[in-house]
């Protein structure tokens, strides 16, 4: 898969490099490499990163709680990525606008907090890609579909829902939370996972997700840094 995980130090010219602030990677200090998001770490403390910013139209889906979601969002900020939020709970989001910060006296443009409805989203380009983020719960309205180079849409999913299996089948790449057995059971149906993979997806702690494309499996533990710690708080499931 195109948006895969790799080990960071590995084929490191995978993700293209982006330019950025240096007073916004001041303000969020986050893990990339270039121009690749580091998520977390594996079994054996080594980090793990995504090339979500890319030259291809991207599906990413996430399931579970709010942490995640905005942690991917500043991740893809400290890249250089634009960043559009759609969202029912804005209040919520601020916190992006808050790590931007001010630029002579209004908010930095590199980052939109919208209502959920239709408008018209930055050109995005190699040098400056896109990140949009839908957060209208469980069975989101495709708004903003990726059709351009570097533009990524995230769909945040508060929980699994059947209405929601044609968005998370049409993924990339999608990152999984802890589920209950029940949504751990649809999990299985919509990706046709075996037994012992559904069960972990009910086992995994508040700090672990999983990693989940074509031919990916991957289990990791998320990671925050010490300003991410104090916009977002501790590494949690929940909003």
């Amino acid at each position: 898969m195109s948006t895969r995980l790799r080990d960071a130090g590995q084929n490191p010219g995978v993700a293209p490099e982006f330019t950025v602030d240096p007073a916004m990677l001041d303000a969020i200090s986050p893990s990339g490499d270039r121009g690749g998001i580091v998520l977390g770490s594996g079994l054996k403390g080594e980090p793990l990163t995504i090339s979500a910013l890319r030259s291809a139209p991207t599906r990413i889906v996430l399931v579970g709680g709010l942490y995640l979601a905005r942690q991917v969002a500043l991740r893809a900020m400290a890249v250089g990525a634009w960043v559009v939020v759609a969202t029912g709970r804005p209040a919520a989001w601020q916190v992006l606008s808050q790590a931007a910060g001010n630029r002579d006296g209004r908010p930095s443009p590199l980052v939109q907090i919208r209502r959920l409805s239709p408008v018209e989203l930055p050109r995005p380009s190699e040098d400056a890609p896109l990140l949009v983020v839908t957060d209208g719960g469980p069975t989101p309205q495709d708004l903003f579909p990726p059709r351009s180079p570097w533009q990524t849409t995230v769909y945040v999913l508060p929980y699994l829902h059947p209405q929601a299996g044609a968005t998370a089948n049409a993924a990339d790449l999608v990152l999984m939370q802890r589920l209950p057995a029940g949504q751990a059971e649809l999990a299985a149906r919509i990706w046709r996972l075996p037994p012992q993979m559904m069960r972990q997806l009910t086992t995994l702690k508040d700090d672990q997700v999983v990693a989940l494309g074509r031919n990916l499996w991957r289990p990791l533990r998320l990671v925050t840094t010490q300003k991410e710690q104090q916009l977002l708080g501790p590494v949690r499931r929940g909003d």
